[in-house]
């Protein structure tokens, strides 16, 4: 699923390429892709984009006279640049906005057809789709910490719930908790004083550091606007990341074996050496901690990822 710093650079290299100019078409072919009827997605037609913006894990297309068409990603949804006339065609292709002098194409490479639009009226409607998680990068650490402790969660948990915090998911909530040298099934109300403020910290310093990789990665600070990320460059599985996606393979900071936790359909990566004081987390030691904390399925994880 992208996260914070992928739906950055999809705003980043958007905002180059679309403000100004008019949607001439927007074409949709996945059946359960669009989640409003009214106003009509051909409504957008003519309208000239206003705006880019992101709002937790969704991008945010503003057209003028306030109508917004929202993309929600969910995990295997991605954009591409495509030529002018570019129109969907091929099985994964599920919707496409032509502007003129390029087209967003919007696919998703699952046989589960997750990804959602919304088209929009109004900034209220807009307001409907809010989780109000917490932005981790402009919040003071008193607002972190009441955040955080306002349910007792396991910190994986606590981290990807978008009603706590805004637009992290199952990779960063891995890479912020190894930075913090925390364990992702800490409880919240357990951690210690200096535990809170290392995990604000990690927060703050991962996102924003992976946010400047990857703009840096497809130039988004050049006078040209950099280029579009193509097929695989957003992805969740970086090989710089230091536990996400890396079980088996050695911590880049103290060289023990990365770990993981599966539970269900879900997976978790951290390092024993520096998060779990050596210790291996057993699945099966944790099953009933993870049955009243973590979703069983890819379906009920992703009703509280949607913001």
């Amino acid at each position: 699923m992208p996260e914070l710093p992928d739906i950055m650079v999809y705003r980043d290299a958007l905002r180059a390429r679309v403000i100004g100019r008019r949607v001439e078409r927007l074409s949709i072919r996945g059946a359960f892709l669009l989640r409003t009827f009214e106003p009509p997605p051909e409504s957008c037609e003519g309208r000239e984009c206003v705006g880019v913006h992101r709002s937790g894990k969704r991008l945010i297309l503003e057209l003028e006279d306030e109508q917004f068409v929202a993309i929600h990603l969910m995990i295997a949804g991605r954009l591409l640049w495509k030529t002018p006339g570019t129109r969907p065609r091929s099985k994964i292709d599920l919707a496409s906005i032509d502007f003129g002098e390029g087209v967003l194409l919007m696919t998703e490479a699952s046989t589960k057809k997750r990804a959602a639009m919304h088209v929009l009226r109004g900034r209220s409607s807009l307001e409907t789709l809010n989780a109000r998680g917490l932005d981790v990068l402009t919040c003071s650490e008193g607002e972190f910490r009441a955040r955080l402790l306002s349910e007792n969660r396991t910190l994986k948990r606590a981290l990807t719930t978008p009603r706590l915090f805004d637009g992290i998911g199952n990779a960063y909530s891995d890479e912020i908790l190894h930075a913090a040298r925390l364990s992702p099934v800490s409880l919240t109300r357990s951690l210690p004083e200096d535990g809170v403020a290392r995990l604000a910290s990690a927060c703050r310093e991962t996102l924003v550091r992976w946010t400047d990789r990857l703009r840096a990665q497809f130039g988004l600070d050049s006078p040209g606007g950099g280029r579009f990320p193509g097929p695989g460059e957003i992805t969740a599985f970086r090989p710089d990341f230091a536990v996400h996606g890396r079980y088996g393979l050695p911590c880049p900071l103290c060289a023990s074996p990365v770990q993981r936790i599966v539970h269900a359909e879900n997976e978790t990566n951290y390092c024993p050496g520096c998060q779990t004081d050596g210790r291996v987390l057993a699945d099966r030691s944790l099953s009933r901690l993870l049955k009243d904390d973590w979703p069983r399925t890819i379906e009920e994880w992703e009703e509280e990822l949607g913001g």
